[in-house]
């Protein structure tokens, strides 16, 4: 019946016995079996279980005698392909049944490699997952959880049986350290872009049950079928709460190499200015001298004594710490000029500003970005021999016309600083802002690492170009915040009369001698205190004998003793209605910057002369009454 198959082509082996057939099957590369259900040693269904148990893989047609529908469907539920009746069944049949036979064991094959690939594919994964650093976390296009690995857990807190299902914003909680808000998860972010996503830098993990939290990067990539739609996403993110310690201390570090270098300018200007000031008191103190020229004396030492406060309050502003403490939307310019002038102070090199009209303001630590272009001025100027020149240009642009820059869509305000030194040579561009790298000897090679994370902290970006024995030219773009920077009014500098009673608290005596005399010349009664505590009682008894102070100029800070911030909340205790100034000679201080949060009505920044401060009282006693 076989040989009459037609276009199939057969190469047939017998065997009048199970055992004998079972070694054929083993000798042989068999691809079909048709089985008589009655061999000579076995007979009924145990002949096919035996076999098929000893080789799964090959299709079995039973082929038999008996006419028993039972048996047929016991016999196809155990696994046999067919199941044909000796002399019922012709030569169409057997081919029919034979080519479909081989062609489900082939399908059957065929999905168990696939299922066997998938298998080992997915383990391969699953190891990849468990021993990588990061944590990783898969989710679908709904952003739920479909898949978490062993550091994620960690990470998160969430195990991979809590987390499977659950919205990825639960799992992978995370919130700006700054502004204390929850923010979107990349993820959400990844499928709205349609491309991949990074995080805020400043970015912290808060794990499960809210129990700790702990710095991460991340980045969120689509997953896409074959058509190129979006299926799912993956999150990968690493904890880097060390590598913030880190850059923290770098910081630091890197602070004490520009101050050993601003050093010998900021003593050679103060030197200068305490050279007029003596000297102009000391003409002033003589004997013959007429009044209008002790004036003029006085007047000048009174000129040196402002550029020594607006060097100190450079200083102050240089020294502040790492982190962006207190951003402030503010004019540019102003924060470059001021740094500049401060740190070339004593140097033979020439710079120049070239300033765009209508610069768009920006919201910076004030303290952080002048840091930033303190180490570039410093890294121009150490690459000058005392000849050349240095330009500061400050411009607006947009990020679609800045070719080349990676710079999120909007308005930056751009500076260029541009030297003409010895340059950069082509292979150190690269690593120029690498943590340690410096071609200088004494250099550390923390100056423009730190730059480049303070502007990235900003939302900002800082390239280089550089050629040799012409000159390097940094640009740094921040985030422009707001409408064009308007000028400053200045209040009225005249000295404006008052009366009242006004009480003095401050720890040194010749800061309260000196306001004293000032407040009496301009008519104020005033009593003083040397701490908050004294404070405290001078004012709880002149109220109880009915004569109270109409003002109190507290000190910020009182070594040893009650300092401002304290004595203001007890005082507020005692009585609401108190009217205080803060003054202290931090000028940097936070709370100077929101003195209303802590309850005084004024701020008077030291130094100050009479004039400041007869504004600062008028103004304050104006707007309470």
């Amino acid at each position: 019946m076989l040989g009459g198959a037609g276009d199939i082509s057969f190469e047939i082996e017998y065997a009048d016995t199970l055992a004998r057939g079972i070694e054929v099957l083993g000798e042989n590369g068999i691809d079909l079996v048709l089985l008589d259900l009655q061999l000579p040693d076995s007979e009924g269904l145990g002949s096919f279980a035996e076999m098929h148990e000893r080789y799964p893989v090959i299709p079995i047609i039973v082929l038999t005698g008996m006419s028993d529908e039972d048996l047929a469907v016991k016999a196809v539920q155990l696994g046999a392909q067919d199941y044909l009746i000796k002399g019922e069944v012709d030569v169409n049949q057997l081919k029919r049944s034979i080519k479909y036979a081989l062609e489900r064991q082939r399908d059957i094959n065929n999905r168990k490699s696939i299922e066997k690939a998938l298998f080992e594919e997915k383990e391969r994964l699953s190891v990849t997952l468990s021993s990588i650093g990061d944590g990783v976390i898969a989710t679908d296009t709904e952003g739920n959880v479909v898949l978490i690995n062993r550091i994620a857990e960690r990470l998160t807190g969430w195990s991979h049986a809590d987390a499977m299902g659950r919205f990825i914003e639960d799992v992978f909680f995370i919130v700006n350290v700054e502004s204390g808000e929850k923010e979107t998860s990349p993820v959400s972010k990844a499928i709205n872009a349609n491309n991949i996503v990074g995080l805020e830098s400043g970015t912290v993990l808060i794990t499960k049950g809210r129990e700790g939290c702990r710095y991460v990067s991340a980045s969120s990539s689509p997953i896409r079928d074959r058509d190129g739609i979006i299926i799912g996403v993956v999150l990968v993110f690493r904890d880097i709460t060390e590598l913030k310690k880190l850059e923290e201390e770098l910081l630091k570090v890197q602070k004490l190499e520009s101050i050993g270098v601003l050093a010998g300018g900021v003593a050679h200007d103060f030197n200068n200015l305490l050279t007029s000031i003596m000297g102009n008191i000391s003409l002033s103190s003589l004997p013959d001298i007429s009044d209008e020229k002790v004036k003029q004396r006085l007047f000048q030492a009174l000129k040196a004594c402002h550029k020594a406060k607006d060097l100190s309050t450079q200083l102050l502003t240089f020294s502040k710490g790492g982190a962006l403490e207190n951003r402030t939307v503010m004019s540019l310019e102003k924060v470059i000029r001021e740094t500049a002038n401060f740190t070339m102070s004593g140097s033979n090199i020439d710079f120049k500003f070239v300033v765009a009209n209508n610069l768009w303001s920006v919201e910076i630590d004030e303290g952080q970005i002048s840091q930033v272009i303190s180490n570039m001025l410093i890294n121009a100027a150490q690459a000058m021999t005392n000849e050349g020149k240095i330009t500061i240009k400050i411009e607006n642009a947009e990020a679609k016309k800045e070719k080349g820059i990676p710079l999120e869509d909007g308005k930056y305000v751009k500076t260029t600083i541009t030297d003409e030194g010895i340059g950069i040579p082509k292979e150190y561009l690269s690593r120029i802002f690498d943590p340690y790298f410096t071609t200088k000897q004494a250099g550390t090679g923390l100056g423009l690492s730190t730059s480049y994370s303070i502007i990235k902290k900003h939302g900002g970006y800082i390239t280089v170009e550089s050629e040799l024995h012409v000159g390097t030219k940094f640009v740094v773009y921040l985030p422009a915040k707001g409408s064009p920077v308007s000028v400053e009014v200045k209040s009225d500098p005249s000295i404006k009369q008052g009366r009242g009673r006004i009480l003095i608290m401050d720890d040194k005596i010749e800061v309260r001698e000196a306001a004293g005399e000032m407040l009496s010349h301009i008519g104020y009664e005033v009593e003083f205190a040397k701490d908050g505590s004294e404070a405290l009682k001078h004012y709880k008894r002149a109220k109880m004998e009915g004569e109270p102070f109409d003002m109190v100029i507290m000190d910020l800070t009182v070594p040893g003793g009650m300092g401002g911030k304290e004595a203001i909340e007890k005082l507020l205790l005692y009585d609401p209605g108190v009217k205080a100034i803060v003054s202290s000679g931090y000028s940097s201080d936070p709370i100077l910057e929101k003195y209303k949060k802590y309850g005084f009505k004024g701020v008077l920044p030291k130094p100050y002369e009479m004039g400041k401060l007869s504004d600062v009282l008028y103004g304050v006693l104006a707007e309470n009454n």
